[in-house]
């Protein structure tokens, strides 16, 4: 089935969250210690995607249009209100709640990244779940550990995560018929170390070392796809 991969991912960092869940009383220092750990690691994995890349001015120019569109309709802001209404369903008014960022910090994790969208390709083109599992795997682990330090939140990055592979698996059973496979490589190159660039901005963040708005750089993903398009006219 076109969709196994995109599921066995979302059963599995369901599980690491609810496994997570036993973990949320750990003292505090080593819950701060433990997400250094995780920012580190994923800065690590964004910098080893960034690496990639063929044509920096393509992923330069896809982040500058990207950040321009993203700032322009308010993407961040969008996410963090679904987060808040998430938020609002689950906890009482004058609790603390975590719920937000769990959810938007999980999602941008799971969603962003070179193996959800090879993987999500490789399900749909070739109907080979391999890289989708091994990400399942992973994801599972980083939701035990997100949901350790930020709460419940992270079990709702399921939907976003299911939704977006789920659609890259089915428009990949027809992409081939309209995209050349040498383009198609291009693409995932560039694309790969775009998301790369804002996985290191994730980590940064998850070290408190910076405030990157990086929901609003998401749109950079697609439009590098567009930017390698008109680069091919000139």
């Amino acid at each position: 089935m076109v969709l196994t991969g995109t599921l066995v991912n979302g059963a599995c960092i369901f599980l690491g969250t609810l496994l997570g869940l036993f973990f949320t009383k750990i003292p505090e220092r080593f819950k701060e210690t433990v997400m250094s750990g995780v920012g580190l690691a994923v800065i690590l994995i964004g910098l080893q995607m960034a690496f990639h890349t063929e044509n920096i001015v393509v992923v330069l120019l896809s982040l500058l249009f990207g950040a321009i569109f993203g700032e322009a309709i308010h993407l961040e802001e969008k996410l963090e209100y679904i987060g808040r209404w998430i938020e609002q369903r689950f906890t009482k008014p004058e609790q603390e709640s975590t719920i937000a960022q769990g959810f938007i910090t999980a999602s941008l994790i799971f969603v962003i990244g070179a193996l959800a969208v090879i993987g999500a390709l490789d399900s749909g083109l070739r109907n080979d779940h391999e890289v989708l599992i091994t990400k399942a795997i992973i994801d599972g682990f980083v939701a035990l550990v997100l949901t350790s330090t930020l709460g419940v939140g992270v079990i709702f990055s399921v939907v976003p995560v299911v939704m977006y592979e789920g659609s890259i698996a089915l428009l990949a059973t027809q992409i081939d018929r309209w995209i050349p496979q040498d383009i198609l490589d291009l693409f995932i190159v560039e694309m790969t170390a775009t998301g790369g660039l804002l996985i290191v901005a994730i980590g940064l963040n998850l070290l408190k070392l910076t405030q990157i708005r990086v929901a609003n750089l998401l749109p950079s993903l697609l439009l590098v796809g567009f930017v390698l398009y008109f680069s091919q006219l000139f």
